[in-house]
């Protein structure tokens, strides 16, 4: 099954989105949805992100911080960086640990900005943000997020834009202290990116390593480059796939795919 793209207009987006994504209507595009076009929620969540800006500082809920305030589930994530500008960052995690109260007087004085831990990044870098990271992605970035299926964002810093900040749920929250997930590397061929507790990810560049991966269970592909045939059907980068099968799934020579499950 194709998903259905779900274009979000952004103060941080694009005009330039690459053209495989169909036609933005000059519209300022930051993220794009793949959403499933009937009644069932699906349990992840792909977005292709687009950068010409920094995004807000900001933090998600955990299952059970998010279902306190009525809300079905917290959101975990990784971020897959398929293309960065030199010198584009990403801020995970702060220089030092802050308290609950020196953390909203930094989010109101604007010095959170200077004490998050901004990383550089290059393509082919991935991370993974638990639940509780103060975080933010940089300008010039173009990345696939893999997700809880939650639209829960606290923001604690914007840069003085007109946006509503959420700075008691957003401090309550957050763990502000040093990014240190092992999660996070730089890809290299085939390999598992995350194993749990809320999704599993793989980089999969050739059809021996479909192969590998777990007989049962559904699947979300996500070509990066080249063709993947599924169900007699070609698809390539801009679409996203959800399979019950992976012998259902063929790399063209030279594919990369991300695939969750």
């Amino acid at each position: 099954m194709k998903l259905t793209k779900h274009l979000v207009e952004k103060p941080w987006g694009r005009t330039d989105i690459p053209s495989v994504f169909g036609d933005m209507g000059g519209r300022r595009i930051g993220e794009i949805w793949y959403e499933s076009d009937g009644a069932e929620q699906l349990p992840v969540l792909v977005k292709w992100l687009f950068t010409s800006e920094k995004l807000s500082i900001q933090v998600h809920p955990n299952d059970e911080e998010a279902q306190a305030r009525g809300l079905p589930s917290g959101k975990e994530e990784c971020w897959y960086i398929v293309d960065a500008e030199p010198g584009a960052v990403l801020g995970m995690g702060t220089t030092r640990p802050l308290d609950s109260h020196e953390l909203r007087e930094a989010a109101l004085s604007g010095e959170i900005e200077q004490l998050m831990d901004w990383k550089p990044v290059k393509a082919g870098d991935y991370f993974y943000i638990p639940a509780g990271t103060v975080h933010a992605i940089g300008a010039g970035i173009t990345l696939v997020e893999v997700q809880q299926y939650a639209d829960i964002t606290y923001r604690l810093y914007d840069y003085g834009r007109p946006r509503e900040l959420h700075l008691d749920d957003g401090v309550a929250v957050s763990h502000a202290i040093p990014y240190a997930d092992a999660r996070n590397g730089n890809v290299s061929g085939n390999m598992q990116l995350v194993d749990g507790p809320h999704f599993r990810l793989w980089h999969v560049a050739d059809n021996t390593a479909l192969a590998a991966l777990p007989d049962a269970g559904r699947y979300w592909v996500v070509p990066l480059w080249g063709e993947v045939l599924s169900s007699g059907h070609e698809t390539g980068m801009g679409d996203c796939l959800v399979i019950d099968n992976r012998a259902d799934v063929l790399l063209s020579s030279g594919a990369r795919c991300l695939i969750a499950a």
